[in-house]
């Protein structure tokens, strides 16, 4: 892979980088607006106020389901996302259940407003909110890690406590199998530096993690670039709120800081300045890094879909950048 380059964010602080040949913005294969059954077009169309003349696909994320910017004969522009029932069920069931929580959360969360929806036993489709923004640009910049953390400290006050009436499991009842992926990962260890004199110490806090990860917030759990929006009047709103769980409330700022960590961003000290994570302990969100890091590499090494092809590859990419993020923090290098 050649030699790691490095970020200088600007206060001058530095962290290996880990090269990535990932098309950050362009790794979904999605549905196109031609694609789409004409009656789905015309209730679209209805739905927002006046025929569709254009339609841009959003390439960022992993997923084939339709998801497009609209732009109306009568100028105006829409957010859709929609997905078969038939012939993609389980993307259209993740659809389902956004339109759900979307319209449970509270105005002062950071996300994009659900406008209307459509679920049959045909089609799933989502009006939302369309917003004039872009995601944080990669290699992450430490302005944008900023403002993606002044986020997160939003959403945790604005989801303590979980808001009523949406219905959502734990943490440590929807990541209650996380912890036996250390154990399969023994039969086929990924060549990463330090991973086999350490997988016991690894597996261990991945073990722990029930003590930590409880709370009362709703936390949205897949917080990374291509789920970010920063606006042109500098909100940063959280976008894909299909399986958001209640947990602690620092949980998903410490997800946030994958991808700037693997990108080469001192991921600490933004730890350590956000009111969220300061006064957390290490040994906490060290339990937490080893949790999520056992995932990536078990996900890694499945089949590629067909609809995805780049999915192995960022969970590769995640699960490396977290097994030397942990490794450093623990002192295993």
């Amino acid at each position: 892979m050649g030699s790691a380059p490095t970020l200088v964010p600007e206060d001058g602080a530095v962290t290996e980088a880990l090269p990535t040949t990932i098309p950050h913005g362009r790794t979904a294969r999605r549905l196109e607006w031609p694609h789409l059954p004409p009656q789905i077009r015309d209730l679209i169309s209805r739905r927002c106020g006046s025929p569709v003349v254009d339609a841009a696909s959003q390439g960022a994320g992993f997923t084939p389901g339709f998801a497009s910017v609209l732009t109306c004969e009568d100028g105006s522009r829409h957010f859709v996302k929609a997905a078969s029932v038939r012939a993609q069920r389980i993307f259209a069931e993740a659809y389902r259940e956004e339109a759900r929580k979307l319209a449970a959360l509270p105005d002062t969360a950071p996300a994009p407003k659900l406008l209307w929806h459509i679920a049959d036993e045909d089609w799933v489709v989502l009006g939302i909110e369309y917003v004039e923004a872009r995601a944080p640009r990669r290699p992450w910049r430490a302005a944008d890690l900023e403002a993606c953390v002044a986020m997160t400290e939003q959403l945790s006050a604005a989801l303590t406590p979980a808001p009523e009436g949406l219905a959502a499991d734990t943490f440590t009842a929807e990541f209650a199998a996380w912890p036996a992926y250390w154990e399969r990962l023994r039969s086929d260890l990924p060549d990463l530096p330090g991973i086999a004199e350490h997988l016991d110490d690894a597996a261990a806090l991945a073990a722990r993690f029930a003590d930590v990860a409880d709370g009362d917030t709703l936390v949205h759990t897949d917080i990374r670039d291509d789920n970010l929006m920063l606006t042109v009047d500098g909100r940063v709103l959280l976008c894909d709120w299909n399986w958001p769980v209640v947990g602690a409330a620092w949980l998903d700022t410490v997800f946030l800081m994958i991808g700037p960590r693997g990108d080469g961003l001192d991921v600490e000290a933004a730890l350590a300045s956000s009111p969220v994570t300061r006064d957390v302990p290490a040994e906490s969100i060290d339990i937490v890094i080893a949790l999520v890091t056992a995932y990536f590499l078990i996900s890694a090494a499945q089949p590629v879909p067909p609809t995805s092809p780049y999915m192995r590859e960022a969970q590769r990419w995640q699960g490396e950048v977290c097994w030397r993020w942990l490794a450093e923090r623990r002192g295993w290098s």
